[in-house]
């Protein structure tokens, strides 16, 4: 009550007292209303779904995400390990990588030129021989072992590495340095792949001992910023990479093996030459490494391989027909191994009283006399699960959605009827051809035109214009790469379509032999030809029977 009010129940008590009271509820209204627009934006639009804070189905759901490199690079080392862990001792994550990689990649991608001769104003006969040509010249170098700085792997070998490393680690790495040629090998360029471990931030070995990753550090020469072992301007370009000497998670002494770090240019500062293939596949924005393939299921893949390893655990504890003398005397001090009895596996003795002579053995039609107090009883673990299969396949599904593999392809095992089984083919080929895409643009094209690029520099190739014009080099670099093809459920129906396509115009003949069988089909007419020609030769051989 304020000093009028006051004054005016000194004069009249009832009117001050309405007053001050009507004044309270004008207070307690607006309060009201404050109240309600405060809870009116609380309970609006996600506010009562996915970002509800009140709704019991979050509760302990805290996470917070933030930049790429907090929410990836700071825990970047521990998915690479357990993603390899659970390649080397999953199966279920097994299958999955290595039937991506089977898909994708093969035997490996095959070079097959295609000039764009109009622009280059070829005939599309000068075309062809070119293109036979610089495939020939390729064949040479990419089939030897030469092209690999190691000289492990030919370059469809090394195709198979790069892209493992990319599924199980998050990145694929080579870098691409030249050597001087030899009389064994005219061409200089050598392929050197790198495990990710070694794409690392200088200070990284800190965590060998004991401390944390160190993801986060600067260029003190030029200011840039280095996240993971990449280095980027304030543009946010990538400009160079950071390669350590050794694996810097492997303790090594650091007075005779010390860790020292090599600073590699993105791009030749005067060629533009590409120094570094990095190929990942970016979640976010300004994100600079790769997450491994596994690690959104790695949790899943943990549980379900326990469950399977106590399952078989427990099929095997009841294939074993165990039994179990229980007494109400003294037990036996021999261990239940050494109970058995070695000269005949077929029977199970299980002494008691730690006495040789009182022992007991399942046999045909035996019939034992126990001691008092004694009594026996069989293990029943009520195994085979008849539920196991059924659970097993369902968790399956789930990992196979989150990866892009139907059930029928991380499982091996095709039981539904022919339209199921082939619209999972077509589903997981749309994921293998994205990813093929992605391994041809980062690394097997860019492997292409550094090699063209060496070979028209030493005159083994003649290519006009090819060093003055980019969109000229373009036209001379211009390649497809053939790989495995998705396969045939039911090849009478599969090469009736492709009849048909062709027919109408839908596709052409080389379209579809490259994806029935993965073929050439120019080559496939050539070699048809030859060998009509040789079954007319051999039909006009004469008869010779009687003489």
């Amino acid at each position: 009550m304020n000093g009028f009010e006051k004054a005016i129940s000194a004069i009249s008590p009832k009117w001050g007292a309405s007053r001050s009271a009507l004044r309270a509820k004008i207070a307690q209204s607006e309060m009201d209303a404050e109240r309600y627009q405060t809870i009116r934006a609380v309970m609006t639009g996600y506010s009562e779904g996915g970002a509800s804070h009140r709704s019991k189905a979050f509760r302990g759901n805290h996470g917070v995400s933030a930049d790429p490199q907090s929410d990836i690079d700071a825990n970047l080392q521990t998915l690479i390990s357990r993603s390899r862990l659970a390649y080397m001792t999953y199966p279920v994550a097994t299958s999955a990588v290595n039937t991506t990689r089977t898909n994708v990649i093969g035997s490996g991608l095959h070079l097959k030129a295609r000039l764009d001769y109009d622009l280059l104003h070829l005939t599309s006969e000068h075309a062809e021989a070119w293109e036979n040509k610089i495939e020939r010249e390729f064949s040479l170098w990419a089939e030897s072992k030469l092209c690999d700085i190691y000289r492990l792997n030919n370059f469809y070998e090394m195709q198979s590495l790069f892209f493992m490393g990319e599924l199980m680690n998050g990145d694929g790495i080579c870098l691409t340095p030249m050597e001087k040629p030899t009389k064994f090998m005219p061409y200089g360029l050598r392929l050197r792949l790198i495990e990710s471990d070694r794409l690392c931030t200088p200070g990284t070995e800190l965590a060998a001992y004991g401390g944390r990753p160190v993801y986060w550090g600067r260029n003190e020469k030029n200011g840039n910023k280095i996240y993971s072992g990449v280095e980027f301007n304030a543009a946010g370009t990538t400009v160079a990479y950071w390669f350590s000497s050794r694996y810097p998670y492997m303790p090594g002494q650091p007075e005779t093996d010390p860790l020292t770090w090599t600073r590699v240019p993105a791009y030749g500062e005067e060629t533009g030459r590409q120094n570094v293939l990095h190929m990942f596949e970016p979640e976010r924005a300004e994100q600079r490494r790769g997450v491994p393939f596994l690690a959104p299921v790695l949790e899943e893949l943990s549980q379900l391989t326990k469950y399977q390893k106590a399952e078989l655990m427990a099929a095997l504890v009841s294939a074993l027909f165990t039994a179990f003398v229980t007494t109400g005397g003294s037990t036996s001090t021999l261990p239940i191994g050494e109970a058995v009895d070695g000269e005949d596996p077929g029977t199970l003795a299980v002494a008691a009283g730690g006495k040789g002579d009182d022992e007991y053995r399942l046999g045909n039609g035996a019939i034992v006399t126990l001691a008092p107090g004694e009594n026996v009883e069989f293990a029943d673990p009520k195994r085979p699960n008849t539920a196991f299969e059924a659970f097993v396949s369902a968790t399956c599904q789930g990992i196979g959605a989150a990866l892009e593999i139907p059930n029928e392809l991380l499982l091996k095992k095709f039981s539904a009827s022919f339209s199921a089984s082939r619209g999972a083919l077509l589903e997981a080929w749309k994921m293998f051809r994205m990813r093929r895409e992605r391994m041809v643009s980062q690394f097997c094209q860019p492997v292409y035109e550094l090699f063209l690029t060496e070979a028209v520099a030493a005159g083994r190739i003649h290519a006009p214009e090819f060093f003055n014009d980019p969109i000229i080099r373009k036209a001379w670099c211009a390649a497809d790469w053939n790989g495995p093809a998705a396969g045939m459920l039911d090849p009478l129906k599969e090469v009736q379509a492709a009849e048909k396509r062709v027919a109408n115009g839908f596709a052409s003949r080389e379209e579809e032999t490259r994806g029935l069988t993965g073929g050439d089909f120019k080559r496939n007419a050539i070699q048809l030809k030859n060998e009509n020609r040789l079954l007319v030769d051999a039909q006009a051989v004469p008869d010779v029977k009687g003489v």
